[in-house]
């Protein structure tokens, strides 16, 4: 299985390629774009424009390319926003052109309808259909099939019983299968989420909440609000939070671990890890990667799932599980 690794500044491509990414994918959005439809309707999940979670130039592409081709990791480029309106499709169809032009063949994309109007346009490309638009059984991966895709990614919510069905079911061995492994457990399908993830205000799926049967005679909002004022008066400074990462406080995976499930993975059919990363801190990224390439080494030599868990717990996790399981 190879590690995908998720990219926010064109400045930490080598840091992920050295600590043993095998894939890089990173959201694009142009000048273009920005000025037209500013950043509530993006290209791509991030509706940001503050902090390193996208690259906004074709010169940083082309210099991106140029370390791609020196380090021989493909870098992908996600296109994964649920829908865009029809006069965006013109102007998608532009900027991946250029895109191409620079040499970059691989785009991760949600919207059927943008995947049949690039067909129809001609565009020489690969399509990775992304966890957003959340294929979810054989029958829908049946269908998805006709579009000559060549990776289905997950969704954060498809059990491995789910992955080793529609794999088993799908014939076609040229096709590979993607999994989520470490980072962002959100709890959300992405697909059916209509959070904004930018910088202004805290994303959806982080703000507190509880689930309880609102009593007409006795309400709860009080206790809500009190409680989403407490939140919203706690603040993290970037720098000071950067700073006070070390080897003590890192905890492999801690808003969303799958690594004690390898094994189930690989033995499902999946073919590659995805490390989420965009606006991550580098620093926590690369020991991220590092220890999943301890892991798979350990997959690799292990007899069976129980010494492969043994040892894992032993070396990887040394007594920090972050008990955020993708897989339980």
């Amino acid at each position: 299985m190879k590690i995908v690794a998720g990219l926010g500044c064109i400045d930490d491509y080598i840091r992920l390629v050295q600590a043993g990414a095998d894939e890089v994918f990173c959201g694009f959005v142009p000048y273009e774009w920005n000025k037209t439809y500013g950043n509530l309707f993006p290209l791509n999940r991030r509706e940001v424009l503050y902090y390193n979670v996208q690259i906004n130039s074709y010169e940083d592409m082309k210099i991106l390319k140029k370390m791609e081709e020196k380090c021989k990791v493909p870098v992908t480029i996600t296109l994964n926003y649920l829908y865009y309106i029809e006069e965006q499709y013109e102007l998608i169809a532009d900027i991946m052109k250029k895109l191409i032009d620079i040499g970059f063949t691989e785009f991760i994309i949600a919207d059927l309808s943008l995947i049949v109007y690039l067909k129809e346009k001609g565009l020489k490309c690969s399509i990775q259909l992304s966890g957003e638009c959340a294929e979810i059984n054989r029958l829908a991966v049946k269908f998805l099939n006709q579009f000559d895709l060549k990776r289905y990614i997950f969704h954060r919510k498809n059990t491995i019983e789910d992955m080793k069905a529609i794999i088993n079911d799908n014939r076609d061995s040229n096709i590979e299968y993607e999994a989520f492994i470490l980072n962002e457990r959100c709890h959300y399908t992405g697909a059916f989420c209509s959070s904004l993830h930018c910088d202004e205000l805290h994303h959806l799926c982080k703000v507190p909440y509880e689930l309880c049967k609102i009593d007409v005679k006795c309400s709860n909002f009080p206790l809500v609000d009190k409680r989403m004022e407490e939140y919203y008066s706690f603040s993290v400074d970037e720098e000071d939070y950067s700073s006070d990462f070390n080897d003590d406080n890192y905890i492999l995976g801690s808003t969303g671990c799958g690594i004690c499930s390898l094994m189930k993975l690989k033995k499902a059919g999946v073919t590659h890890l995805k490390v989420v990363g965009r606006g991550n801190f580098i620093d926590i990224m690369e020991k991220d990667i590092k220890n999943l390439k301890k892991s798979l080494d350990i997959l690799d030599s292990a007899h069976n799932e129980e010494s492969f868990l043994i040892e894992t717990k032993q070396s990887i996790l040394e007594g920090k599980c972050s008990k955020s399981c993708y897989y339980k």
